[in-house]
């Protein structure tokens, strides 16, 4: 194992690796895992990528597990990396155009990744019970990861969250309970009860492994993107070859809630530095919301490091619904870092999206996915894309597991 310490995300202060905790014990920020790349670098090479498994245990180097019998996954990761350029002929300039479709994930959503860390890390650790608040995905992930690990879940969600996470949690043994809030409720009953129940919380960015895993997509991408053009099918995971050289997408869109997608992704793009895959260019780290929840965005706009709590959110694409998100420092560092920006799109732009997403490439998106689309077509018109530029889509998520907000 190559981890040699946690480190606040804030405050910078050094925490024992080896110590089951969730946040800083200074300043009550994230903890991050931080290793000896150098000594990762020595195995976690290109030649030893092409014989190891297509998953994203693929990266053990820089992932936080010691014994490796205490891995708990189901295949998670290495998800394919899409051509789109039936729907890249709709825009108004000449792009490459994928889309990263994390729908493929074990329970359908990129969330698997940060669970089958975070359950890991937690089987290595001795821990029985988990908790988690969740607008739906993610208690989907961790119901199946704790059951595969022999834990109890205990799940909190809004009561309108979509059915399908509902059932799909009690379904693998978890108990669930539906709260009349928001996710940030559901965080607070976690918070108070977690000491008293026994339970380790695994909400996000309150533990240092759900973005272990969810950072996976940022080594995924390098390799993805260095298969030479011309050499594949359009799907960018069907060819394996190595090259020597890892690139990355000039622009990368992302919807963002508590945005652990975006800021592993970022953590992982240093990793790759660090280990001399690539150099100090970045994609353009951009953040979706919805315009009636959009903290994020409104802090980006303000100028501000830290956003205010999003009075009365709301939105269909409940992932994205948290009106404050406990890394929005983490956020708003990357997207400025990487001369990105923040975007709000509505409801109704998503949600067209959806359908257009899915005639054009026959991937049904999730409403967080598809509002991916509209942020860019604003993004073109505000002469932000260049003509030539790669830009990765990220579908988050399964439009399945949303029937309702489709009837």
């Amino acid at each position: 194992m190559n981890v040699t310490h946690l480190e606040c995300a804030l405050c910078g202060l050094r925490h024992e690796a080896r110590v089951l905790q969730n946040l800083c014990i200074e300043c009550g920020k994230p903890l991050l895992v931080r290793y000896d790349l150098e000594a990762a670098a020595q195995t976690l090479t290109a030649d030893s990528l092409k014989d190891r498994e297509a998953s994203l245990w693929r990266y053990r180097e820089v992932l936080p597990v010691d014994d490796w019998t205490n891995v708990v996954s189901f295949g998670e990761g290495w998800t394919p990396l899409l051509n789109a350029n039936k729907l890249a002929e709709d825009l108004d300039i000449s792009i490459n155009l994928l889309i990263k479709d994390e729908s493929q994930n074990p329970t359908q959503s990129f969330k698997a990744r940060g669970m089958t860390a975070a359950i890991s890390m937690a089987k290595e650790f001795g821990v029985q019970k988990v908790a988690v608040p969740s607008a739906g995905n993610a208690a989907g992930a961790m119901a199946a990861y704790a059951a595969r690990a022999g834990m109890e879940a205990h799940i909190f969600m809004p009561a309108d969250t979509p059915k399908a996470n509902v059932v799909e949690c009690q379904q693998t043994g978890a108990n669930v309970t539906l709260i009349d809030g928001l996710i940030t409720d559901c965080g607070k009953i976690v918070a108070e009860r977690k000491k008293d129940e026994g339970w380790f919380d695994v909400s996000t960015l309150k533990e240092p492994y759900r973005v272990e895993g969810k950072k996976t997509m940022g080594y995924e991408l390098a390799e993805q993107l260095a298969v030479p053009v011309g050499s594949g099918s359009g799907n960018h995971s069907a060819n394996r070859q190595q090259p020597t050289a890892y690139t990355l997408p000039d622009v990368i869109i992302y919807p963002t809630g508590g945005g652990t997608g975006l800021i592993g992704m970022w953590k992982a793009f240093d990793e790759m530095q660090q280990m001399g895959w690539i150099d100090s260019k970045r994609p353009r780290m951009i953040t979706v919301q919805s315009s009636t929840c959009a903290p994020i965005v409104r802090a980006f706009e303000n100028g501000e490091r830290f956003a205010d709590e999003f009075e009365n959110a709301s939105t269909v694409a409940s992932g994205l619904r948290v009106p404050k998100a406990i890394g929005d420092f983490l956020i708003l560092d990357a997207i400025r870092a990487s001369g990105g920006t923040a975007i709000a799109v509505t409801d109704e732009e998503l949600m067209a999206a959806v359908a257009e997403i899915g005639a054009a490439t026959g991937i049904f998106a999730a409403p967080e996915g598809a509002a991916c689309l509209p942020a860019l077509r604003k993004l073109i018109a505000a002469g932000q894309i260049s003509s030539g530029e790669t830009v990765v889509l990220f579908n988050t998520g399964s439009g399945i597991k949303y029937m309702e907000v489709f009837e």
